[in-house]
């Protein structure tokens, strides 16, 4: 492992065509599992200049397509999209949802003896580290609160020309091993027509100063600070570019410090489980790191479409002692029940608490009293402490 090196990470907004098509999807889960919590959902939305297009399959209760199309504005509204080429009020929507297949159903559905299996084959990924408060590498964590910031300083009307799509990315030096300097902050933002590139730069420096701790930023006039780098954006949005659910799959989870299973989160119901064991292992990950037996933790769940239980669990806790990752392996094995069944019911995930996770990352975030976040708890940490 490297002890000394440079490593960077970026973020999106709300705002970014993308997160504006991941936001849309996980209302349209929680507008399912707020009537029918066992719905099953998988929503794909596509954003280009005043049009968005719902497609995908649902079973549950029958919502109707007007009332969808209602929350779809909403969704655009509350971003902040009042713009010629993307407008909430006339922007025009297509919502083509239809039932889920028979084939999928069968193989995933309990019946007899047999245990509800997984909605799909694949891997997933869970990681935490001692980096930030949060056990989240240091260089997504300060990228998405930069964004976030603003944007809530944007809705208010604190923040004004500043419009809803923008990119952060820092670049953080690690000195052996843990973050020592920010080298570099990138923030891409789109504005009004009425300010030039120097008093976009004076408007979000102050993000900058608020999101990243003081011990990381030797002074802003000696980091590098690259705001709006190529110049003018006015144009951004879905009008500037087109947008499809589930393409920030790195900034929705660990900034590229950690593999990737390949599978997108929003617009699937809980018992899909590139989301609900991303969230599992995410939760599993935070606890062993919270039990402080580790500075850090990788885990990788792997399942196989119509089979209940993970087909392996593997650990990994960067410090060469096989014996204790073995140790931890068997804990999660005998501790966790990781069915799609078993993480819903430990982590309570039929719930319309998906929304808010499309924009500023899933995990990393407080858990809330409604639910949401509860993979983020550290209730467990005692399991791996004993």
């Amino acid at each position: 492992m490297k002890k000394n090196y440079l490593f960077t990470s970026e973020s999106v907004s709300e705002g970014h065509p993308d997160k504006v098509c991941d936001r849309i999807s996980d209302m349209v889960v929680d507008t399912y599992l707020r009537v029918e919590p066992q719905s099953r959902v998988a929503c794909e939305t596509l954003t280009t200049t005043n049009k968005v297009v719902l497609a995908g399959e649902t079973r549950g209760p029958d919502i109707n397509k007007d009332e969808l199309i209602s929350k779809v504005r909403n969704c655009i509204k509350d971003i902040g999209y009042e713009q010629e080429g993307f407008h909430w009020k006339n922007v025009s929507i297509d919502a083509f949802l239809h039932s889920q297949s028979t084939d999928i159903a069968k193989g995933v559905d309990a019946a007899g003896n047999k245990d509800e299996g997984a909605g799909d084959q694949g891997i997933m990924f869970g990681y935490a580290c001692n980096e930030t408060d949060v056990l989240m590498p240091a260089p997504i964590y300060y990228s998405h609160k930069i964004l976030r910031l603003m944007a809530e300083d944007r809705k208010s009307g604190k923040l004004k020309n500043i419009e809803p799509d923008s990119k952060s990315q820092i670049t953080i030096e690690y000195k052996d091993g843990k973050p020592s300097l920010v080298k570099s902050v990138v923030i891409s933002t789109q504005h009004s027509a009425s300010i030039n590139q120097s008093q976009v730069r004076e408007l979000v420096k102050p993000y900058i100063e608020k999101s990243i701790p003081k011990n990381l930023l030797n002074g802003l006039d000696d980091t590098e600070i690259y705001v709006n780098p190529t110049g003018n954006f006015v144009i951004g949005g879905p009008d500037g570019d087109s947008g499809l659910t589930g393409r920030k799959i790195i900034v929705d989870t660990y900034g590229g410090a950690a593999p990737h299973g390949g599978g997108a989160f929003s617009g699937k119901d809980p018992t899909k489980v590139d989301r609900s064991a991303a969230y599992a292992s995410r939760y599993l990950a935070k606890n062993v790191v919270a039990s402080k037996i580790a500075d850090k933790c990788l885990i990788q769940l792997a399942y196989a479409i119509g089979v209940s239980k993970p087909l392996s669990i593997y650990v990994d806790l960067f410090d060469n002692d096989e014996e204790k990752n073995k140790h931890i392996e068997k804990l999660i094995s005998e501790n966790f029940d990781l069915s799609p069944r078993g993480i819903r019911e430990m982590l309570g995930l039929n719930k319309p608490i998906y929304e808010k996770t499309a924009a500023y990352g899933h995990f990393g975030r407080d858990p809330q009293l409604d639910g949401s976040f509860s993979w983020e708890n550290t209730d467990k940490k005692g399991v791996f402490s004993k």
